[in-house]
């Protein structure tokens, strides 16, 4: 029902559908929201149903995603893929080049396996390490990390969530099942050109900063140190950006703490009091410079006989390091800004800098923070190390130790394992298993379930339901045979081999500009009904949907690996295109090519 609106439904869905791609393709709000918000209109005009809405609950997608998120959570914690990491590193010295072509094959080979994303977040530490170790720029590797995860997904249903959308949906029109390795001989076979591409040309991209680069030139070891103001300093009163003591040589005020209140947002303004504490960030040298001169004395330096000297007494002095640390989905700072994370007060650790989609944010203090987003926060390395597990971020340098369960690995590659063995042979179902393995890893304890929940990228859950009850109203509304019904006059004089070309290029250019999850959702009802108008078999044109929908090279907004390793590695969004292109058109070709061989094109 559509509130009599029935000859206007399908114009309906079609401005809410064109609405929601503006609305990805801008940014006006996250892709999760832009679709719940699309949903809920269809809803509100009776698009769809209450039932329909309940009922995208019943596809094997998202329980198939969240399950694989779990068990890729359970990779990580038992450090099943730690050693083989270490190695690459260590090979370098003696053959950077065969380590760097090793690390991006083992790359793509762990990504048909384990979900993509947090195998990147995973790597992302080992790659800026790898780069260091080469004495290049993390951007050099940073942008074929995320490809090559990308290009090895292609391998299995289960390499990439798109994989599995698309079978969901293809699914639900009436197709079979896909096998678990179905699409391997075309993934193998994309995969390792790919990977050689990305290997002999990846020094077409720029030698990119991060914000660590950019904003820490001076690699000395430096101490924060806290300094008080006692009875009869000579500063009191004074501004302490002013004070020549305090900012001499590299020295550099980061805070004056006054009772429990830091005052570091107005430091301009500040006049300094008695019992006032300045913060100082400086090198070793600087802090023996100012006791030696005699702005600073210590209770030990003094003679131990007379009364201790006013002035300035330092209370402490910590080693300091500064990391870049990633905000990954499902870090507690996504939504909330530093000033009210109160990160000194908490950690005893101070932001320097916020990075986002190649630029610092001058007003980084007050801004909502994102997914994506990379932050310079300088402190004690176990003051960073406590902020790091706890918030759960990424540092972004050489991955912090952590109490990885080595002994409990075998049991999680062993789980992993024993899901594509027994999925492979068609014992149950994938969604079945992947959520039996979920279970076991839990109950074995290779992974704790604050951390394994806590890995479930739920923002991409929500976006698969939320598109899912969308390409549930563009078939309610009959909208789908109308677009199915304009393109048939041209598609039909066409050979079939040139419409499965145009179905590949429309996804892929689709997948560019909008989320991959929404492209796989709204193409595959429509390749199927335009193979069927064609008159040929539609699994071929589910494939080449499959593929386009994970073929996002060229932006950085299409696919979700693309997007964090964006700020990471300082891109620019031009920088995408120097690979991205070409990996594209040799992608487009390979499956325009090879799907009809291994899926032939014969009439229904």
């Amino acid at each position: 029902m559509y509130f009599g609106l029935d000859a206007f439904a399908p114009v309906a869905a079609a401005l809410i559908l064109v609405g929601l791609f503006v609305s990805f393709a801008r940014e006006w709000r996250a892709p999760e929201v832009s679709a719940l918000a699309a949903a809920s209109i269809m809803l509100i005009f009776g698009l769809i149903s209450t039932e329909d809405l309940v009922g995208v609950l019943s596809n094997n997608a998202p329980v198939t995603i969240g399950a694989m998120f779990i068990m890729s959570s359970a990779l990580v914690r038992t450090g099943a893929l730690d050693a083989v990491a270490r190695m690459l590193i260590a090979r370098v010295a003696n053959r950077p080049r065969l380590a760097i072509l090793g690390f991006l094959f083992i790359t793509a080979f762990v990504s048909a396996f384990m979900n993509n994303m947090p195998q990147v977040m995973m790597m992302i530490p080992v790659t800026v390490a790898l780069a260091q170790r080469l004495n290049e720029s993390g951007s050099r590797l940073l942008i074929p990390l995320s490809y090559a995860t990308i290009l090895g997904g292609t391998i299995s249903l289960i390499g990439a969530s798109t994989n599995i959308i698309v079978d969901g949906v293809a699914r639900e029109q009436g197709l079979a099942p896909f096998h678990l390795f179905e699409i391997a001989p075309l993934g193998i076979i994309t995969s390792v050109i790919g990977v050689l591409f990305l290997f002999f040309f990846r020094k077409l991209l720029p030698e990119r900063p991060g914000v660590g680069d950019l904003l820490t030139q001076n690699k000395s070891q430096r101490y924060i140190v806290e300094i008080v103001m006692e009875d009869g300093s000579p500063y009191i009163g004074a501004r302490p950006l002013e004070v020549k003591a305090f900012n001499e040589g590299d020295r550099r005020v980061v805070d004056v703490i006054r009772g429990d209140a830091s005052l570091r947002r107005d430091l301009g303004n500040v006049l300094l009091q008695e019992g006032d504490i300045v913060v100082l960030r400086s090198p070793m040298a600087e802090i023996l410079t100012m006791m030696e001169q005699g702005q600073m004395k210590t209770a030990e330096t003094a003679d131990a006989e007379a009364p201790r000297p006013k002035g300035l007494h330092p209370i402490s002095a910590r080693n300091s390091i500064a990391v870049e640390v990633l905000l990954i989905p499902g870090a507690y700072f996504i939504g909330r800004t530093l000033r009210h994370l109160r990160l000194r007060r908490r950690y005893g650790v101070y932001p320097l800098a916020l990075h986002r989609r190649s630029e610092n944010i001058e007003r980084f203090e007050s801004t909502p923070l994102e997914v994506g987003d990379t932050i310079l926060i300088d402190g004690a390395p176990e003051d960073l190390k406590r902020l790091v597990d706890d918030n759960n971020l990424v540092n972004v340098a050489m991955p912090t130790e952590r109490p990885l369960r080595r002994g409990r690995a075998p049991v999680a590659l062993g789980t992993l394992a024993a899901v594509i063995l027994l999925s492979s042979f068609g014992v149950m179902p994938i969604a079945g298993l992947a959520v039996i393995g979920a279970a076991f890893v839990l109950a074995t304890r290779c992974v704790e379930p604050e951390e394994a929940f806590a890995s479930v990228d739920w923002r991409i859950l929500t976006l698969i339901l939320a598109m899912l009850a969308v390409g549930k109203g563009i078939e309610n509304t009959g909208l789908a045979e109308i677009l199915v019904a304009a393109a048939t006059p041209a598609l039909s004089a066409m050979p079939p081999v040139t419409a499965l070309a145009v179905i590949y290029l429309i996804a892929m250019t689709l997948t560019e500009i909008v989320t991959a999850n929404a492209v796989a959702i709204i193409m595959t009802p429509l390749a199927i009904g335009l193979a069927q108008s064609v008159g040929v078999d539609p699994r071929p044109f589910v494939v080449a949907v499959m593929f386009a929908a994970s073929a996002s090279f060229m932006t950085p907004i299409g696919y979700q690996t693309n997007t964090i390793v964006y700020n990471v590695g300082g891109y620019k969004f031009t920088d995408y295109l120097r690979l991205g292109v070409p990996l594209n058109a040799i992608c487009a070709v390979l499956a325009i090519v090879l799907i009809p061989i291994f899926w032939p094109l014969t009439p229904q």
